[in-house]
């Protein structure tokens, strides 16, 4: 199935194209907001802990409610919840920008906002994931994950280097147009007309609400790309510090962050396409091995690296190893779970992402502030590889895992 025909074909579906738009503006604007935040931080204090605190309360919301997020997206209507979500992003960002305006040079009160920001998320997530695949029928979802996954990384291309470049003009201009996107993603979601299937009633318990952490421990293959994927990205996480590489060491500004945070996009979205056009057929769970490993080296050569070029080049490498393992659950997750449980299941697979993104960015910012941003990189892909080398024993299901699209 080549990607440019399905695509084409999938976005001919109104109510999923007013879905993609969507989730691209929602995307794009979430891209935009990190690097305006993280910039407008780091100028505030000059402390890679303070980023390092951006990233735990970004994480902190879909820790403490992913038992509630994934159940509310299986009890109540998605549309409605991606809406309430949107609207409540919007007074969020508006916030924040409130706080721009008004010059404020303490960073406690982005940081409760920006933790308001996770809450929403925390439920949007779940709802958009288990969304989409009731909007298309069953033999176009692979083409539709593979259109969800390019728009995703389209944004995170086009995000980031937007979100310097307003910065670098304004940062009234980066966060007026993070609220113009929410405000257009809102509208488009408003939009969709096709009415959801009237949800299983279960109990209100602990039990029910357990359903997708109980999917994915007996599905030993997805539990081992999960966590393999989790602590490879926890460990060799660099996002929280580039505004330190693009800042102190490679002396660039706003536009050199916004470049750097673009690389990673690019090679995923390169991957992505490839993938769409030739998908992984046999030997996947080696294949997912090998670009861990990839994504390892890459890490360590971005952490030595003291020209752009090649840190760009060297994030390009880590986006495009990242998206295979992005595709292989994003395959398990969407073909194989019961749209009965999607909300439940998509809640803890995003925990997990935002576990490995987040805490991560957490890791990172408190190794910089006491090793340096050099070590602290080169360290953890290091231990990426470690990572690799342990799993590769310790599951094997994952390791003789051979065609994962046979869903």
């Amino acid at each position: 199935m080549a990607i440019g025909s399905s695509a084409i074909s999938v976005l001919r579906n109104r109510d999923f194209r007013l879905y993609a738009l969507s989730t691209l503006l929602y995307s794009l604007a979430a891209e935009v907001l990190v690097v305006a935040i993280s910039w407008r931080i780091y100028a505030i204090s000059h402390d890679p802990f303070d980023l390092a605190l951006l990233g735990l309360v970004q994480f902190l919301p879909n820790c403490l409610l992913v038992l509630l997020t994934g159940a509310a997206a299986d009890r109540y209507p998605r549309k409605r919840i991606i809406a309430a979500c949107l609207s409540s992003e919007f007074l969020v960002v508006l916030g924040i920008f409130l706080t721009v305006l008004a010059q404020s040079h303490q960073v406690w009160p982005v940081l409760i906002l920006v933790f308001a920001l996770g809450v929403g998320r925390a439920f949007f997530n779940p709802a958009s994931l288990a969304m989409a695949p009731a909007l298309v029928e069953r033999e176009q979802l692979p083409a539709a994950i593979a259109c969800s996954t390019a728009s995703w990384q389209l944004s995170m291309i086009g995000g980031p280097a937007l979100g310097g470049m307003l910065y670098g003009i304004s940062p009234i201009a980066a966060f007026a147009t993070c609220l113009g996107m929410v405000l257009l993603a809102l509208f488009s979601v408003l939009g969709i007309r096709k009415k959801e299937a009237p949800k299983p009633k279960e109990p209100r318990s602990l039990d029910a609400m357990l359903g997708g952490f109980r999917f994915i421990l007996r599905e030993k293959v997805v539990l081992g790309a999960a966590t393999l994927d989790l602590f490879a990205v926890l460990l060799g996480s660099t996002t929280a510090l580039l505004p330190m590489f693009a800042a102190d060491i490679l002396a660039g500004g706003p536009f050199a962050l916004g470049l750097l945070r673009a690389g990673v996009g690019i090679g995923a979205l390169i991957m992505s396409l490839y993938l769409g056009l030739r998908p992984i057929k046999r030997k996947a769970g080696p294949i997912m091995f090998a670009t861990v490993a990839v994504f390892a080296l890459g890490t360590i050569a971005f952490g030595l690296s003291h020209w752009i070029g090649v840190s760009i080049a060297a994030l390009i490498v880590m986006g495009a190893s990242d998206m295979i393992s992005v595709f292989i659950r994003e395959v398990l997750i969407q073909l194989w779970t019961p749209d009965s449980l999607r909300g439940r299941v998509n809640a803890v697979y995003m925990m997990l992402v935002s576990a490995s993104n987040e805490l991560g960015t957490f890791r990172a910012g408190t190794s910089a502030k006491f090793f340096g941003p050099v070590v602290a990189t080169v360290a953890g892909g290091v231990c990426t590889l470690a990572v690799a080398a342990l799993w590769y024993r310790w599951f094997p299901q994952l390791r003789n895992a051979d065609d994962l699209t046979a869903a």
